[in-house]
């Protein structure tokens, strides 16, 4: 199996150096999190990439939800972050009635060409969460989709999130999966027996709410439980990381 990838949110250069001291593979750029992230101002995007040596995806978002409240300031945003020098990115739009929002993901994609991006928990909130893999399946730079499998936590969305990996090549599935929202160490067993290999935490970082500063000794805890995580699963029954 390939090492598996902890992903951890961060705001600032600061929780990055701490994050990346604990142990993160990769991670998330954002602000505002307390309405699950809108994009980073510029100067922290600066900041932070100047700060770690591990990709860094950054928010695209000017709004709590999943319906962009500017478009076009949103499009400004993103390619003064690409003109700075970043090249992943997080991002995913939908209708009022929980479509896929292809215009909108597209408007983004036109200004951050060539840059590899997740579609974020989105498909958790979409009406068709099987029509919307399909939609987004082979758009350019997409490599990962994060979900819990469900509009709550991962523990609530095990049976989908499990499923799902094993359609892993199928139309629609064939991006990588990470397995995020209110994630639990207990559910790490489940997934990677599944093959799931990618993981991504926010609030597990901290030892207290979205307002607490990363802590390196949780996210080292947390790297710990997702490596030794299939130890407790016999080797007939994993797959390979998805």
């Amino acid at each position: 199996m390939r090492k598996p990838i902890l992903e951890v949110v961060v705001t600032s250069a600061q929780e990055a150096v701490a994050a990346t001291a604990g142990g993160a593979d990769r991670l998330e750029l954002a602000a505002d999190l307390e309405v699950d992230g809108i994009a980073p101002s510029v100067k922290e995007f600066m900041r932070t990439r100047d700060a770690v040596g591990i990709p860094l995806r950054i928010m695209l978002r000017d709004r709590g939800g999943f319906q962009p409240a500017d478009p076009e300031e949103l499009r400004a945003i993103a390619s003064a972050l690409r003109a700075e020098g970043a090249e992943e990115f997080v991002l995913g739009f939908l209708t009022s009635d929980g479509a896929l929002d292809l215009l909108a993901v597209q408007a983004l994609l036109e200004v951050i060409p060539g840059c590899r991006w997740t579609f974020h928990r989105a498909l958790d909130h979409a009406a068709d969460r099987h029509a919307v893999r399909r939609a987004i399946d082979g758009l350019p730079g997409l490599d990962t989709v994060l979900s819990a499998g469900c509009v709550t936590q991962v523990r609530d969305g095990l049976d989908v999130l499990t499923e799902e990996a094993g359609r892993q090549g199928e139309p629609g599935y064939t991006m990588a999966m990470m397995a995020g929202g209110g994630l639990e160490p207990k559910d790490l067993p489940p997934l990677r027996a599944r093959g799931i290999g990618a993981f991504h935490i926010g609030t597990a970082a901290r030892q207290g709410a979205w307002d607490t500063p990363v802590d390196p000794i949780a996210v080292r805890c947390w790297r710990q439980h997702i490596e030794t995580a299939l130890e407790v699963i016999p080797p007939a029954a994993r797959r390979v990381d998805v």
